[in-house]
């Protein structure tokens, strides 16, 4: 009797080990979404302070909110690699420390070179994070347990977000306190601390991540293709019963001793193999679209297009803050639904709610956008003798610029109008971000050549491969537009925060939630880690652009042309999903890749 209660304790022992260290392991994953999230919306908050403060360009704007998705391409392109040569355990703890680097460079800096150097590097977190972390939940969890894990990743990417837009409100009414009780000089310095602080407030979850990462084994599939067979079992057990683990384990040795058998037959076992190109292309496809979606623009510039919507400054954060946290809500919902309804499921209805609030949202802007006046012919009246303009919107300027081009109408109002100017030097064309004639303590427009000319052949090459940089280093300043329109009602400005709400609310029960075990459990084994990074870099190549070129596109083609182009890409996404992807919930990665070697070619 001793002897069986002995065994009995041993066995609920180990089983509660196992529970404790599944739950590490989600830690893990939770921590790791955290700070992909807080690197993606903690620019959310800041922008509108470091906007109002820097004197930066609506060019330079969007490269620093771009950067780090800029960061994530390069990272993005090297991390299977890194992942395969340094193990996935390593890389995490590499990717916190460049997280936990970045946060300092950032927060220190007093200029565009520094600040763009600090998001980069937090790019370059934010890339290696985004592989390594679902990579390794998807060989370290079993089938029964993948969907949850992944899903806490993009939960806690979501709570990242939330944390971020959090850091933002409180010092909204900070500044609103300030700028109640100060003069517009102290106001202006205020609003330059509170967007490092934002930035520093960042560093804790970096300090978390690397320190779970610690307490992690490695992935056991990967200690298996080492030759590690011991250390891969034991890696096994210690997240399944004995039972599975020894299951598991037989399951990769048949698939490496088939692969064994085959790898003399070079033309069966070759990359061009249905089971590797068609995950491979639909994996690419799926994070293309994702990205196209517009989530992360949305998300980087939510702040900034709220005002722009109608919302004061209190209101505009505080309408990020309720869009963050309907992100957070509805991917907890998701979380719930994604191993019951499966990924393909939540795809097509997430993607067709997108596709609706994104030409809702478009179809307000455009309503308000047509009210708009030109007064190109003023601005450039305005232009000094050093073809440089320095401009403060206040609703002086504002009604002396609708004077000066005859406007006798009654919607736009000075008191409360929006200023954008487009203009060139030479062949090179650049745009101021949109500015409102109602916000205090905002630093003049500042239009330079330096702000619109490129600094060297390589790169006037890409912003313009046809233009002649010589003649537009003499050229003058000319002023090619000058939108003054008015900013819309409140109401207006809570239309489309609601119209943000349920596009969020549709792409975390969709694509936020399956787009990472799309992403993990479509690849093979044989191409799973450099496949996921050749993925992530076509992803955040999308993101990166996307978010580059945002403030001077809708500068000169208004938010609704954009938000119609979001729309347009998710319809792809939609018939990609309802028409070529199958269902992966509750199958082992060996036999995902078994099904897509046996489906029937169409």
């Amino acid at each position: 009797m001793a002897a069986i209660g002995s065994t009995s304790a041993a066995h609920a022992v180990e089983s509660g080990s196992t529970r404790r260290y599944n739950a590490i392991l989600l830690l893990v994953a939770g921590l790791g979404g955290l700070l992909y999230g807080i690197d993606v919306g903690i620019i959310g908050g800041a922008l509108p302070y470091l906007e109002a403060t820097s004197g930066l360009t609506a060019a330079q704007l969007s490269v620093i909110v771009a950067a780090v998705l800029l960061g994530s391409v390069f990272s993005t392109l090297f991390a299977g690699l890194l992942a395969d040569w340094m193990g996935r355990k390593r890389l995490m703890i590499l990717s916190g420390l460049t997280f936990v680097l970045s946060i300092p460079v950032i927060a220190l800096s007093h200029g565009y070179g520094s600040l763009f150097a600090g998001r980069l590097l937090q790019g370059v977190s934010a890339g290696l994070v985004g592989v390594v972390v679902p990579l390794y939940l998807a060989e370290c969890l079993g089938a029964s347990n993948r969907g949850k894990g992944t899903a806490i990743f993009q939960w806690m990417l979501t709570l990242g977000i939330v944390a971020a837009a959090v850091f933002g409100i409180y010092f909204s009414y900070r500044v609103e306190a300030v700028a109640r009780a100060a003069d517009a000089a102290i106001l202006f310095h205020f609003k330059d601390q509170a967007w490092r602080r934002i930035f520093w407030v960042s560093l804790p979850p970096g300090v978390l991540f690397v320190l779970g990462s610690l307490l992690v084994t490695e992935s056991p599939r990967w200690l298996f293709r080492r030759g590690l067979k011991e250390r891969a079992y034991a890696a096994l057990r210690r997240s399944r019963s004995p039972e599975l683990a020894a299951l598991e384990l037989e399951e990769m040795e048949t698939a490496a001793h088939a692969a064994e058998i085959k790898r003399g037959e070079r033309l069966k076992d070759s990359l061009l193999r249905r089971k590797y190109v068609i995950p491979f292309v639909l994996a690419c496809v799926i994070l293309f679209c994702n990205t196209a979606t517009g989530v992360n623009s949305i998300i980087g510039y939510n702040t900034g297009i709220l005002l722009q919507s109608g919302l004061n400054d209190l209101y505009a954060h505080w309408g990020y803050v309720i869009f963050t946290v309907v992100n957070f809500l509805i991917t907890t919902i998701g979380m719930m639904l994604v191993d019951r309804k499966g990924r393909r499921f939540l795809l097509v209805l997430g993607t067709s709610g997108v596709i609706a609030s994104l030409l809702s949202v478009g179809i307000l802007f455009k309503t308000t956008e047509s009210a708009t006046v030109d007064c190109r012919e003023a601005v450039q009246a305005m232009v000094g003798s050093g073809q440089n303009l320095s401009l403060r919107f206040d609703p002086a300027v504002a009604g002396k610029l609708l004077t000066a081009a005859h406007y006798t109408g009654s919607a736009i109002n000075d008191r409360r109008a929006s200023l954008a100017i487009i203009y060139s030097y030479g062949d090179f064309t650049a745009a101021t971000s949109f500015v409102r004639s109602d916000e205090r303590a905002t630093a003049p427009i500042e239009i330079t050549r330096e702000s619109c000319v490129p600094g060297s052949k390589v790169e006037a090459f890409f912003k313009n491969p046809f233009a002649n940089l010589d003649a537009a280093r003499a050229a003058p300043l000319k002023i090619d537009k000058a939108f003054v329109g008015r900013v819309p009602s409140e109401a207006h400005g809570w239309l489309v925060a609601f119209g943000l709400y349920v596009f969020m609310a549709f792409y975390a029960l969709g694509p936020g939630v399956c787009v990472w075990l799309a992403l993990s459990e479509l690849m093979p084994t044989r191409i799973r880690s450099n496949g996921m990074s050749i993925a992530l870099v076509i992803n955040q190549l999308v993101s990166t652009t996307l978010a580059g070129i945002f403030l001077p596109f809708v500068s000169r083609y208004g938010y609704s042309s954009m938000f119609f182009l979001f729309a347009g890409f998710t319809v792809v996404y939609l018939l990609t999903a309802a028409l070529f992807l199958p269902e992966t919930k509750g199958k082992t990665l060996e036999e995902i890749e078994a099904c897509f070697e046996a489906r029937p070619a169409s």
